[in-house]
């Protein structure tokens, strides 16, 4: 039996805890329908585990497992990506990928590759031969063979797009509590007390969007799990912003069972990003970097693109994917508990996110009758992408403080300023790229640092942070 939302003002109807890019996107699905959501975050800013690091690939589902969850989500959330997009001033940069085969062996399987991405509906997906691999990709190695021509993969801003996910969802009343964490709690029959570093907050469902310990927050709150994480590390290089030259499309590798492999792609920033591994650990926080590792995915690059020997590297990072103890997405509502569970969200996450989102509503419409808001309000966020226009070509910038990366005054006052300001420095560099260029914040941090005081949760030291595209 359906019922609508409770007026109670002591217990939200949802509480989503973990604000990454999926659980930026389960607010804004969920406050748009009308339910009273507050999310959880034990960090001071959103998108500080695993959505802080990734390749920002618009992915059309071509290499998805068909008829998968995976695949109804990627598929979902691209459409929606693309028709709200405009609204909220998010880039697309259209570039299209190749899925390339190197050796004979990797030749043979580019048509099974096309069948697939013609049984996952994305029909435009076609087999190029090496002339026309060359004709379209003309720096490439002269050992490319042929691919398989994906037009519909885009690029975008890994960032910009879940702020804009959660803005909207603070114009229509969300609430957020960063620094949180939840300790533990109880379910009564209807209403869960959730004991956390603020204080019992009480809600009627809980989704679980937390991520690398998605896992470990069933096994505190219901006892068990359904599912085990293994943190899967991924480490990439970035190349210096003249290397993007050398490069149109996305250079998809074939894939193999364990990983879709290594990647080349230029970013909606401008530089040439190459990565990631695919690293098993246990260490959950922790995403170091190795040397051996990052040269070998510089000379994997080089390999590939002869030109970019000697090019200059402007940064390398490492992060981690939330990867289950299966190769799917572990998504689904725990009966009798008020509870859904969004559980190994890999490397399509970000594509994804809306369509899971979508998913996970239609599971929690069938116990509730919702009441969506007769008209919506749309969040302009501040384009960061190379392609379009940014904000130092506007008058009235005041000044540019990071010069590797053309980012003005307005910029970050802007941003520390926001309904949704930076919690750290991660969050400023995600907001604004300051720090973020040639030089990793050695000639600009001073100035950032004087300009962002007694606005962060942990003020800005002299670190560097690899969180570069």
């Amino acid at each position: 039996m359906t019922k609508p939302f409770p007026n109670q003002t002591d217990a939200y109807d949802v509480v989503v805890i973990g604000g990454g890019v999926v659980g930026c996107a389960m607010v804004r699905r969920f406050t748009l329908e009308g339910a009273r959501v507050l999310l959880l975050e034990k960090s001071p800013d959103i998108l500080s585990g695993a959505s802080k690091g990734n390749s920002a690939i618009l992915h059309t589902g071509f290499d998805a497992p068909t008829a998968s969850l995976e695949l109804q989500c990627m598929k979902d959330g691209y459409r929606e990506y693309l028709d709200i997009r405009s609204k909220m001033s998010l880039p697309l940069l259209e570039t299209g990928a190749m899925v390339v085969a190197w050796n004979e062996a990797d030749l043979h399987k580019l048509q099974g590759i096309v069948q697939q991405a013609h049984d996952n509906g994305v029909a435009d997906v076609s087999l190029i031969d090496r002339q026309q691999v060359h004709a379209l990709e003309p720096y490439l190695a002269l050992n490319a063979l042929g691919a398989a021509r994906v037009p519909g993969e885009f690029l975008i801003d890994p960032w910009s797009a879940p702020l804009g996910y959660l803005l909207q969802a603070l114009m229509h009343g969300a609430e957020v509590k960063f620094n949180t964490q939840v300790d533990g709690g109880r379910f009564d029959g209807q209403i869960w007390s959730l004991e956390t570093t603020a204080g019992m907050i009480r809600g009627k469902t809980i989704i679980n969007c937390a991520g690398l310990f998605g896992d470990v927050l069933e096994q505190k709150l219901l006892g068990q799990s359904s599912f085990s994480i293994h943190p899967r590390k991924g480490q990439f290089v970035v190349f210096d912003k003249a290397a993007a030259r050398y490069l149109t499309n996305i250079i998809l590798p074939v894939p193999n069972e364990r990983t879709k492999g290594i990647v080349l792609t230029r970013t909606v920033y401008g530089n040439l990003l190459v990565g990631p591994t695919a690293e098993e650990q246990q260490d959950r926080i922790h995403a170091g970097l190795d040397s051996e590792v990052l040269q070998q995915l510089v000379d994997a690059a080089v390999e590939r693109i002869p030109q970019l020997e000697g090019m200059p590297v402007t940064a390398t990072y490492a992060a981690l994917r939330p990867a289950s103890d299966k190769k799917e997405y572990r998504v689904g509502r725990v009966e009798g508990k008020n509870w859904m569970t969004v559980g190994g969200i890999r490397s399509t996450g970000l594509t994804a996110a809306l369509g899971i989102a979508k998913h996970v509503f239609s599971l929690y419409q069938e116990h509730h009758v919702p009441l969506p808001a007769t008209s919506l309000q749309w969040p302009a966020l501040p384009n960061l992408a190379e392609h379009l226009p940014r904000d130092y070509q506007r008058p009235g910038y005041g000044e540019i403080i990071c010069h590797c990366e053309m980012v003005t005054l307005r910029e970050i006052e802007n941003a520390l300023a926001s309904a949704l300001p930076p919690g750290d420095l991660g969050g400023l560099k995600r907001r604004t790229r300051a720090c973020m260029g040639r030089c990793q914040g050695f000639y600009c941090g001073a100035r950032v640092a004087e300009l962002s005081a007694g606005h962060l949760a942990i003020p800005l030291a002299t670190g560097v942070c690899h969180e570069s595209h």
